[in-house]
């Protein structure tokens, strides 16, 4: 489940204590251009004894690998063990607007990222001749007083897990070789295997022995309801579907629409990029296709909630991401768990 990134910390605690008592077993913790992510988890770890804390994501470039490394090891320690990296290469809009970083290959920073990490968490003295990430620096390239180092603390856990926030064909193959989870947005339980089957089971080939099988975490808005209710929610997701499908990105560069189209959608998310960046938010939110919205939602009577819930499971879903919507929330986590269970 996600905590809103963009509210009052001593409430997001108070509802992660409240839904680790409702039996969830994983909260995720977003970083845009908000609060950072990281003090947050660090909070966090200190209210909570069981569920997992993870990273919704840390963009890549935000951080060198061996802080990412470090800020891991040290958010593993505080938690008990309890830290999921969530890491991703986010967009050139955050990370050039807002870090000030080039967007440059993001197929090699994951992948050296991650090497570095676990070299760092293994604490090996960390030497590391990549091709965006040399350790340490050559001296042409500094003052060549650059040293092999190693982490100076004994992490809790060797292998902290990594999960990766990946769209494209590349990105999701190298996420099923590498990666011990995948962050699939705007993922479409009945389209999913059309679109990603062939480059899961292409990093899947190439998946090292000793990592265990890859987790997938995917969901949404859960309720059960009457109909006119279950309707409401449906369009309730329009806004933020329109707004990455339409407005995330420029013209030939936006990830999200790029799905939409290999999703079957293509004019549907031409017209609402077009719309949205003219600025007409609300004639592209009432394109999203019904049928999307349908699909995504775990909303209605209890058996079509359960059958959302099962057409999750089918599609490789793993860890079940809820938005739970009801006047008591903690009962409706208690029910999806026990019906998750059951599917």
């Amino acid at each position: 489940m996600v905590l809103n990134y963009a509210g009052d910390p001593k409430s997001a605690a108070a509802e992660a204590r409240d839904l680790e008592s409702a039996g969830v077993d994983m909260v995720w913790v977003s970083e845009l251009y908000s609060f950072d992510a990281v003090s947050i988890l660090g909070y966090l770890a200190a209210v909570t004894e069981r569920m997992e804390l993870a990273s919704g994501i840390l963009p890549l470039y935000s951080r060198t690998p061996t802080l990412m490394g470090m800020t891991a090891a040290g958010l593993d320690a505080v938690s008990g063990g309890r830290f999921v990296l969530g890491l991703g290469a986010s967009g050139p809009q955050v990370i050039e607007g807002w870090h000030g970083v080039p967007y440059v290959k993001p197929l090699t920073a994951t992948r050296e990222t991650i090497d570095i990490c676990r070299l760092v968490w293994a604490r090996e003295r960390v030497v590391y001749d990549g091709e965006l990430y040399t350790l340490p620096l050559p001296p042409d390239q500094g003052t060549g007083l650059g040293k092999p180092l190693k982490l100076i603390n004994h992490p809790v856990r060797s292998r902290i897990p990594i999960y990766l926030a990946s769209l494209g064909h590349k990105n999701v193959e190298l996420t099923a070789e590498l990666a011990d989870g995948w962050l699939p947005v705007f993922f479409h339980p009945d389209k999913a295997g059309d679109v990603w089957g062939d480059d899961l089971a292409a990093g899947a080939a190439k998946r090292p022995a000793d990592l265990a099988p890859l987790e997938i975490v995917a969901g949404g808005i859960v309720s059960v309801c009457d109909e006119d209710q279950a309707a409401g929610l449906r369009n309730a997701g329009r806004g933020m579907t329109a707004l990455y499908v339409g407005g995330m990105g420029a013209k030939g560069k936006n990830f999200y629409n790029n799905i939409f189209c290999r999703y079957g959608y293509e004019e549907e998310a031409e017209k609402i990029q077009d719309l949205y960046l003219d600025g007409k938010k609300a004639e592209a939110e009432a394109l999203v296709p019904d049928e999307f919205l349908d699909a995504v939602a775990m909303v209605g009577d209890e058996g079509k909630v359960r059958e959302r819930i099962e057409a999750y499971r089918a599609a490789g879903v793993t860890r079940l991401s809820i938005a739970p919507v009801a006047e008591d929330r903690l009962a409706l986590v208690e029910k999806i768990r026990e019906w998750a269970g059951d599917a």
